[in-house]
C-alpha cells in the first residue's frame, strides 16, 4: 500500500474546520497516539484530528480519499490486537469528543450513545434506572463503546447474555468516502436486506467509522453469587465447565484461571490474603444472577453436585459486596498483572466448551515443544481462552522468527478442534498473517471485495485484519 504523508497543506487544511487543539501535530503529542496496549509496538501518526461532529470527520476522510493519506480512527487505545495503531502514519483520527450518553429509552429499554463512552460508565448510568447493558470487558473501566463495537468485545457476562453484537441494534456511521448513514432501525427484528449494521460490529474501523450507537438493554438482575472453585487438575477445571451446562444450569460468568495467573494478579495488586495450596493447578471463578435468592441457592446447589465429580479444595462462597468485589478484582488484573512479569504475547483462542480441556492440554504440548512458558485463562463458559507466552529467558532470535511457528501451531490446534483463532481481540495487526489458517482464500477473497466496496481506496485503518 501506498499513501501520502501529512504536509503542510494538509495541516492548514484541517485548522479550516477543526479547532487549533483537535489538530495535533507536535512528536511528544503524537507519541501518544502511536500504541494501544498491544505488546511494545509504536507506529508515529502524522497528525492527530479530534472532531467532535459526523460532518467533520466527512471532510476529514473525503479529504484522505482524494489526497491518498491514511485515517486510523482510534477510541481508548486499550486494544490488544494493534487495531488502532497508526501503520501507515497518516491522520489518527481520535473519536474521544464523541463522548456523550445521548438518550437512555426507558419506554423500549434502549441506549443512544456515541463511541468515546466508556463501557463502565454506559453500565453505571443504565443501571441507575434499573437496566442492565452486560457487554464487560475486563478494560471496562477504560474501554469505549466504539472499540467494543469495533472489536465485537465479550467479557465475563458472555457466557449468559451473549456479546456486544447481541445488543447493537443501529449505528450511524461515516464511510470512508464521506457519506453519513445509518445502517439499520431502532428496532429488535428487522428482516430488511443486507444486515450492515452486524456487518460494522467487529470490522475493527476497516469499514466505516461508528459515531452513534442505538443499544438494546435488558432489566438488570436483583442478586448474584458468586463462588471460586479451586482443582487440583488444570484440565479438570475446563472439563467442569461443560458439565455444569449439561446438567441445565448456565451460569453468568464463569472464568477460567490457571495457577499462576492467579499469583501474579495477587502480587500486581499487592494482596497476599487468599493463599492457594500448592497442589491447586487452576480456578473457576462462577457467577449465578438473577432477582430470587432461593433460586440462585438452588442453582449453586446444582454446580456443587456438578463438582463432586472432580478433585477439588474447599469452595470459597463470597459472602459480602466486598469479597466478590475483590474476586472480580483479581481476575480483571490477570491481563496487567501477566504483562507485568515479561515481554509477551497474547492469544485469544476459542473452541466448543467441551473442547477447552483438549485446547489447554495441546496449548502446554506446544510450550514443552518449544521451550515456553505460558499463562491461560479466560472466559471457560464460552470456550474463550486468553494464551499469554512470556519471553522471560528466551532469545531474541528465538522470540523474533521460531515463536510464530509455534503460534501456528496453537491456531491449527484451534481451527482443528473446530474453533476460531479470536474470540474478542479482533486481528488487527498482529493476528493477521495467520488469517490464511482460519479461513480458504476464496472466504478472504470475500473479505477483501467487501472492504474495496467500503473503502475503494483503502484509505480506512490499512494493513489490519486481511492478509
Amino acid at each position: 500500500m501506498s499513501f501520502n504523508p501529512i504536509t503542510q497543506s494538509d495541516l492548514d487544511f484541517f485548522r479550516t474546520f477543526l479547532e487549533d487543539s483537535a489538530v495535533i501535530s507536535s512528536d511528544e503529542l503524537l507519541h501518544l497516539y502511536s500504541h494501544d496496549e498491544t505488546e511494545d509496538l509504536s507506529f508515529l501518526p502524522g497528525v492527530v484530528l479530534k472532531p467532535n461532529s459526523p460532518e467533520q470527520i466527512s471532510k476529514i476522510v473525503k479529504y484522505a480519499n482524494e489526497k491518498s493519506i491514511a485515517v486510523t480512527p482510534q477510541g481508548a487505545r486499550t486494544g490488544l490486537s494493534g487495531g488502532a495503531l497508526p501503520l501507515y502514519s497518516g491522520v489518527a483520527l481520535s473519536m474521544e469528543k464523541f463522548n456523550k450518553i445521548l438518550k437512555i429509552d426507558q419506554k423500549n429499554y434502549q441506549v443512544i450513545v456515541e463511541p468515546a463512552v466508556i463501557t463502565q460508565v454506559l453500565q453505571e448510568a443504565v443501571a441507575e434506572k434499573g437496566m442492565f447493558y452486560p457487554p464487560d470487558p475486563a478494560s471496562k473501566g477504560s474501554c469505549s463503546i466504539g472499540g467494543n463495537l469495533a472489536e465485537n468485545s465479550g467479557g465475563p457476562k458472555a457466557v449468559k447474555y451473549g456479546v456486544t453484537k447481541d445488543f447493537v441494534l443501529n449505528l450511524e456511521i461515516v464511510l470512508p468516502t464521506g457519506e453519513i448513514i445509518w445502517t439499520g432501525a431502532n428496532v429488535l427484528k428487522n428482516s430488511t436486506g443486507y444486515n450492515l449494521t452486524q456487518l460494522l460490529v467487529g470490522s475493527e474501523g476497516t469499514l466505516g467509522i461508528i459515531t452513534k450507537a442505538v443499544l438494546k438493554l435488558i432489566p438488570l438482575p436483583k442478586k448474584d453469587m458468586l463462588m471460586l472453585v479451586p482443582f487440583r487438575k488444570m484440565e479438570q477445571a475446563c472439563e467442569a465447565v461443560a458439565a455444569i451446562f449439561n446438567a441445565g444450569i448456565v451460569p453468568s460468568g464463569m472464568e477460567f484461571m490457571e495457577r499462576d495467573a492467579l499469583l501474579y494478579a495477587q502480587e500486581f495488586i499487592g494482596d497476599d490474603s487468599m493463599s492457594i495450596p500448592d497442589d491447586i493447578q487452576a480456578h473457576l471463578l462462577i457467577e449465578v444472577d438473577g432477582n430470587h435468592e432461593e433460586l440462585l441457592m438452588q442453582e449453586c446447589e446444582g454446580i456443587m453436585s456438578v463438582l463432586e465429580a472432580y478433585d477439588t479444595d474447599e469452595v470459597l462462597f463470597a459472602d459480602s459486596a466486598a469479597q466478590k468485589d475483590k474476586l472480580w478484582n483479581l481476575r480483571r488484573k490477570v491481563g496487567e498483572a501477566v504483562k507485568a512479569q515479561s515481554i509477551y504475547k497474547e492469544e485469544d483462542t476459542v473452541v466448543s466448551r467441551y473442547n477447552l480441556p483438549k485446547l489447554l492440554l495441546g496449548i502446554k504440548e506446544i510450550g514443552e515443544k518449544y521451550g515456553f512458558k505460558s499463562v491461560c485463562y479466560g472466559h471457560a463458559g464460552d470456550g474463550n481462552l486468553h494464551v499469554n507466552i512470556l519471553k522471560g529467558s528466551l532469545s531474541d532470535d528465538f522470540w523474533e522468527s521460531r515463536l510464530k511457528d509455534a503460534i501456528s501451531e496453537i491456531f491449527r490446534l484451534t481451527k482443528s478442534l473446530g474453533g476460531t483463532i479470536s474470540g474478542e481481540h479482533g486481528i488487527g495487526l498482529v493476528q493477521k498473517e495467520f488469517m490464511n489458517i482460519q479461513f480458504s482464500e476464496i472466504e478472504l477473497n470475500l473479505m477483501r471485495q467487501i472492504k474495496s466496496i467500503f473503502d475503494p481506496k483503502g484509505i480506512l485503518n490499512p494493513g489490519k485484519i486481511l492478509p
